[in-house]
């Protein structure tokens, strides 16, 4: 597993949209939607505001540890 589709699990574990997780790292859905699909790689900045968000280490969010 790669952290897009951890992004996309976590996301969709918490029944939230695309447009709800761009709102928390003030950006666009997107924008965000790249994070998901691959296209932009996830900076430092918002791997941290998502740790904190979704309550899991960074290492979960980065798939270097299977729990949160």
């Amino acid at each position: 597993m790669n952290y897009t589709k951890r992004l996309y699990d976590l996301r969709t574990d918490n029944d939230l949209t695309q447009e709800d997780v761009a709102r928390v790292l003030n950006t666009t859905k997107q924008n965000y939607g790249r994070y998901e699909n691959g296209k932009r790689k996830l900076n430092i900045d918002d791997l941290i505001t998502l740790s904190k968000f979704y309550k899991v280490s960074t290492d979960y969010i980065l798939c270097l540890k299977n729990e949160p």
